[in-house]
């Protein structure tokens, strides 16, 4: 089977998403990142079940990764801010722990992305993707264009597609 319709295979397949931001400064007035996701989500035929916005905290976000990674209803888990290189910066390592297994490609490809629209500082990203009990989990910079740039060319393309593997 070709990948075109191996990919088309779960078209129209409605994914139940977990949104969360990561920010010491944020709220739901201002966190445009977040807003974009759903956006992006909604447009794309799929859903978000919860939404949060939490301080850059491992101890907090492992608690709340804990609890959309055992709710049936999510099936891939959207965060957002953490990924840098700063002291405060901590989602990645939380993250780590919690991958079974690394979508290698995802923050490969989001660096090369990012580097063709801002240059050498694409490298500071920890981007990354994967599998945590059987759900889907990104983790993306906290700009909004970065979000827009891991939504619309990355994610969004093969969010059904993966999500229909995970089901095999």
């Amino acid at each position: 089977m070709s990948y075109e319709s191996h990919q088309r295979g779960a078209a129209g397949l409605s994914v139940g998403c977990a949104v969360i931001t990561l920010s010491d400064t944020r709220t739901v007035e201002n966190d445009t990142s977040g807003a974009a996701i759903q956006r992006l989500l909604g447009e794309a035929g799929h859903k978000t079940i919860d939404y949060r916005i939490i301080p850059d905290d491992p101890a907090t976000f492992d608690a709340l990764l804990g609890k959309f990674l055992g709710n049936a209803d999510v099936q891939a888990i959207l965060t957002n801010g953490g990924t840098g290189i700063s002291r405060r910066d901590r989602t990645m390592e939380v993250v780590r722990r919690r991958l079974e297994f690394t979508i290698d490609g995802f923050g490969e490809l989001f660096r090369m992305l990012s580097w063709q629209e801002i240059g050498s500082g694409a490298m500071l990203s920890r981007a990354a993707g994967g599998i945590a009990r059987g759900k889907l989990l990104f983790s993306m910079p906290g700009s909004t264009k970065a979000v827009e740039l891991a939504m619309t060319k990355l994610i969004l393309p093969e969010l059904g597609h993966l999500v229909g593997e995970l089901r095999k």
